[in-house]
């Protein structure tokens, strides 16, 4: 296992899936693999990010690197025979076209054993709620980095307070929003990485 978790931090996806075949060869079970390999790389991953020494291109190549195992390991998409930790939606909000922290917060949570469900950049309001409602989330993930998508963030609780998600879980994060106050975006948590976003995920749901 040592030899995945070493390949997944250098970001070599082809060594990764050829490493994840030789396990599974040798009779290693998916959850395995997803727990003590990709959970484990992403624990270290974590640890290594402090606000001095935050790498986002090592975490891009090893988000990348974990993706191409995850489809290796669960090609129609589902992490069936796992336990999951549950739904949560990601998204960059109408007006906002850049994905690059919903990317990296997506592959964080997928390592983390979350089935994660990507609304995409420019994302409707109405659309996320929906998706929400539709996938029974039990939380939603909005990045943001530029500040007019501010008044939606808004208003994300309101709308899914309507729908009858009030209970759901809301989180924020990105160059924008991480300025603000988790009480001005009327939402539950803003996150300063995707790595903090998810600590917050696993002690609060």
């Amino acid at each position: 296992m040592s030899l995945l978790i070493d390949a997944l931090l250098e970001g070599d996806q082809a060594r990764s899936v050829a490493e994840v075949a030789k396990l599974r060869e040798a009779g290693a079970g998916i959850e395995r693999i997803v727990v003590a390999g990709i959970g484990k790389a992403m624990e270290q991953l974590d640890g290594k990010c402090t606000i001095d020494q935050y790498n986002l291109l090592e975490i891009m190549l090893a988000g990348r690197a974990v993706m191409s195992v995850m489809k290796e390991l669960f090609p129609k998409g589902e992490l069936s025979g796992i336990p999951s930790r549950g739904t949560v939606i990601v998204c960059s909000l109408e007006g906002d076209v850049h994905d690059l922290g919903k990317n990296i917060l997506k592959m964080v949570l997928t390592g983390k054993g979350y089935r994660v469900i990507d609304c995409g950049k420019d994302c409707p309001l109405d659309k996320l709620i929906d998706t929400a409602d539709k996938e029974h989330a039990h939380s939603i993930c909005i990045s943001g980095l530029i500040t007019t998508v501010i008044p939606q963030v808004k208003r994300t609780r309101d709308l899914a307070a309507k729908r009858g998600l009030g209970q759901i879980k809301i989180l924020a994060g990105g160059a924008a929003l991480k300025q603000a106050t988790a009480e001005y975006l009327n939402v539950d948590y803003v996150a300063e990485t995707a790595f903090d976003g998810a600590r917050y995920l696993e002690s609060a749901v």
